[in-house]
């Protein structure tokens, strides 16, 4: 694949879907470039919500075709108003698809859950004046996307 020509490349990568050309990615620099042109993104909105959507919806200033095409998909997965999901070990607040904070990870809880309770794996608080390196508000901010995480199918078979 290193030697076939760019234009070539791209279109092999039109073929791909959304998940696979965001896998793609992780592969190398040259198909990170490759798999983020906005040509390829372009037409994967427009081929999922049309036409008219991709002019409405159409980037603007520093956001590329991949940006509006994940917003996008999490607003379809999610919704518009204001939500704590978790992706993959991390939870962030969203609001009409845009990710407007990192609320934190599961990683950095157990750590804190091991601290608490005595277990040390070699990486310790750094502030020793919080006394826990997880508060309580992380704790219900994280059991709260667990809930919305878990009563998502719920939801959706209602809705159906």
């Amino acid at each position: 694949m290193e030697e076939l020509p760019t234009d070539l490349c791209l279109k092999i990568f039109c073929w791909l879907d959304h998940h696979n050309l965001a896998s793609a990615q992780l592969v190398c620099r040259k198909w990170r470039g490759l798999a983020s042109d906005d040509t390829l993104w372009s037409n994967l909105f427009k081929e999922r919500w049309g036409i008219d959507n991709a002019a409405f919806y159409a980037p603007a200033d520093s956001n590329s075709w991949k940006d509006v095409y994940i917003v996008q998909d999490r607003c379809d997965r999610i919704g518009l108003g204001l939500k704590i999901i978790r992706e993959g070990d991390d939870y962030l607040l969203v609001h009409q698809g845009q990710i407007q904070r990192h609320l934190g990870s599961r990683q950095q809880e157990s750590r804190a859950f091991n601290l608490e309770n005595g277990i040390t794996g070699g990486e310790e608080c750094k502030d020793e004046e919080e006394g826990q390196c997880s508060s309580i508000l992380d704790k219900i901010l994280f059991f709260i996307g667990d809930m919305e995480s878990a009563s998502v199918h719920a939801k959706r078979s209602r809705l159906l």
